[in-house]
């Protein structure tokens, strides 16, 4: 749960200075929340999970 919340955080917060900074549209925004909801829903989905966590236990392995 708390890595789901973490991951809307940053991209969220990603998003946000996309739109601000590199001029991603609004409509661009929202066609790519809708395709992440849509590909949520699709066989893919678990294989997709399964990289992101491997992908955040990696980045939590690491010390400085």
């Amino acid at each position: 749960m708390v890595l789901n919340v973490s991951g809307v955080l940053l991209l969220g917060t990603c998003v946000f200075l996309f739109s601000r900074k590199d001029g991603l549209k609004g409509s661009h925004a929202t066609v790519c929340s809708l395709f992440g909801f849509y590909l949520a829903s699709t066989g893919i989905a678990p294989g997709i999970k399964a990289g992101g966590q491997s992908l955040a236990s990696l980045l939590g392995g690491i010390n400085f």
